[in-house]
């Protein structure tokens, strides 16, 4: 043989060879990566060593891989898997898929490990299921390779909560249909929604045989849908004028993922072309509707709602709460995560414009008195004493900047001692009776409270309106300023306590005067819905204003319950009808005007301060 026909052999060798290895490669799922895999965290981060998972379970079948085990093992406490291989030989390889769009395209290859030495097995490191940060639900798998390359089925494809994707909607408990239909060719596209469990279905009338209807789903507002287009598609049958879906879940509390959005979609049979409804979140109830809304701009990996310091406290004392009032439990893993991600030592712009020395103190004395109200919540919540110390260590230091010596007493506001002003007083006087209350043998904190009531009275920071002015001048005399709902409600609340605590009528009486006032003030009140000057025409509210009316409910909802007076539980329950039927959009999304003029703002902040008033009027 001629040495070029010896080339061409091989070639043509070669060339078999690797149309071969292609074809096989056709048979076995893909291995290379969709995408490169960007490091997700929730209540842990990828690549977390399995030994560390707080469960342990096996919700799809192992799959035998050429006589080897090929496992995925779940924690449904961590929201993590890991993969596993056995009864192997060295070399054979075990990993993760990941996909955020239903199984469409995926992460592959995560956290590889094969069988080393003499071993017969081996495992993945964890990696999270779910990534509510960024609104992605995900799916996951386990793959291996022993020979040849196979995969388990995905884990938890159908979104459940009360019910499961795919319920029949006969099923539902009611039948809401919360958003107009939309119109094609004749066809009418309806979205309902059963609001007590958060499903959702579309149906399509007056149409023929053919016709098509569906549901997509969103888990960030309608933005993006992966994983989410054409639900249920289902066509009308012959003869028939309409049909409709099955029912899908808008809330996935396994995934960590709570403000689901849906629609309906409709296609007439003759037309390529579509049409949907509106988007809509459901509300089971009121406050609910509110608090999963709320969750949408949680940030897991730092465990905070970015980027504003002393809201995210106020924030998760709004969730804590509807937490408490409701009994709801879906959200009780973001308090452990706020402590744990926030209380070591940040520099000046990464969690607040100052710097955080540890403990969540910083030279803003109102900033870290937030987070001790907060974790006297937690503590109440969780019973967890590690709360309560938090609590103490941070009122410690508040209490360093009491001086007698200026103003004949009061907090300062800053480390600086500028300013002595409302709110800071306002938390002083409910901390101090707070910890009191919660300490067993305290006397300590019992005379701190007395002395900052009496010296809150006598300060002239409430005037003679009955209204409290935002502080003191360098005179030490009522600086006329704004009067915010929030440092009524917070004298509102201090005084209501320490009257529980003491008996002491008279702090009872300027409980009242302060919230009648408060009620029956154009300031503060307008035509009977809390409003802020800066609700008021064209003004708008800075990030610090939109969260204020939430914590005066809170506080204004403490005397109502402790007194009982209709006229206060009347008031309560007015704000809350008002911002419902005037301040919410299809997505519950809930605004900073609750009586619904313009120009109205709405963020997690003014979202907060509604669920304040969903819960005081619910409690």
């Amino acid at each position: 043989m001629s040495l070029r026909s010896a080339d061409n052999v091989v070639r043509s060798l070669l060339t078999f060879l690797l149309t071969a290895a292609l074809a096989c490669a056709a048979l076995v799922p893909a291995a290379t990566p969709a995408a490169a895999a960007t490091p997700v965290c929730v209540l842990a981060c990828d690549t977390r060593d399995p030994s560390l998972a707080r469960q342990e379970s096996f919700p799809v079948p192992a799959k035998n891989l050429n006589g080897r085990r090929l496992q995925l093992h779940v924690s449904n406490a961590d929201d993590m898997a890991w993969a596993s291989i056995d009864d192997g030989v060295m070399g054979d390889s075990a990993w993760l898929d990941r996909s955020w769009d239903g199984g469409a395209t995926w992460e592959g290859l995560l956290g590889k490990a094969s069988i080393p030495g003499t071993w017969t097995g081996t495992r993945t490191l964890m990696y999270n299921i779910t990534d509510p940060r960024n609104h992605r639900r995900g799916l996951v798998r386990a793959c291996g390779d022993a020979a040849a390359v196979g995969c388990t089925d995905w884990v938890y494809p159908a979104v459940c909560d009360t019910l499961c994707d795919g319920a029949n909607a006969g099923q539902a408990a009611g039948d809401d249909q919360p958003v107009p239909a939309t119109t094609l060719y004749g066809r009418t596209i309806r979205l309902h929604v059963n609001q007590k469990n958060s499903m959702a279905w579309a149906g399509i009338e007056s149409g023929g045989g053919g016709d098509e209807i569906w549901l997509d789903r969103s888990w960030n507002g309608g933005s993006t849908r992966p994983g989410g287009s054409s639900l249920g598609r289902t066509s009308t049958p012959s003869g028939a004028a309409g049909t409709r879906t099955a029912m899908y879940a808008t809330r996935d509390p396994r995934g960590l993922l709570y403000g689901g959005a849906v629609r309906a979609c409709g296609r007439e049979a003759s037309h390529q072309e579509g049409s949907c409804t509106t988007w809509v979140r459901p509300a089971p109830t009121r406050a609910r509707a509110a608090a999963d809304a709320l969750m949408y701009s949680y940030d897991p990996y730092n465990g905070w709602w970015p980027s504003s310091w002393w809201n995210s406290a106020a924030t998760l004392s709004s969730l804590i709460g509807f937490a408490r009032t409701t009994g709801t439990h879906d959200y009780d893993w973001i308090v452990a995560r706020t402590f744990e991600q926030n209380k070591g030592v940040f520099a000046a712009g990464v969690r607040s414009s100052d710097a955080l020395e540890g403990h969540f103190i910083s030279r803003s004395i109102d900033d870290s008195a937030w987070w001790a109200i907060a974790w006297i919540d937690a503590y109440d919540y969780t019973g967890d004493a590690r709360y309560l110390n938090e609590a103490v260590i941070i009122a410690n230091y508040v209490q360093q900047y009491w001086d007698a010596g200026s103003c004949g007493g009061g907090v300062w506001w800053d480390r600086e001692r500028t300013y002595k002003n409302a709110v800071t007083n306002g938390q002083y006087l409910w901390l101090t009776t707070a910890l009191h209350q919660r300490i067993p043998g305290d006397t300590g904190w019992l005379q701190r409270a007395r002395t900052a009531a009496g010296w809150c009275r006598s300060s002239g920071m409430i005037n003679s309106s009955g209204l409290v002015n935002d502080g003191l001048n360098s005179s030490c005399a009522n600086n006329g300023s704004t009067v915010w709902s929030y440092n009524q409600g917070l004298a509102i609340g201090g005084f209501t306590e320490l009257w529980k605590t003491t008996g002491d009528g008279s702090l009872l009486a300027t409980a009242r005067a302060l919230a009648d006032a408060a009620i029956s003030s154009t300031a503060l009140t307008r035509a009977g819905v809390l409003t802020e000057s800066c609700d008021i025409g064209s003004a708008s509210c800075d990030d610090n204003q939109k969260q204020f009316k939430g914590i005066f409910m809170r506080h204004f909802a403490d005397l109502a319950k402790a007194t009982g007076s209709s006229t206060y539980r009347s008031y309560l329950q007015r704000q809350a009808d008002t911002l419902w039927a005037q301040d919410r959009s299809s997505l519950n999304v809930l605004g900073q005007r609750w009586a619904g003029t313009g120009p109205n703002q709405s963020d997690w902040r003014t979202q907060a301060s509604a669920l304040g008033a969903l819960t005081a009027a619910s409690g």
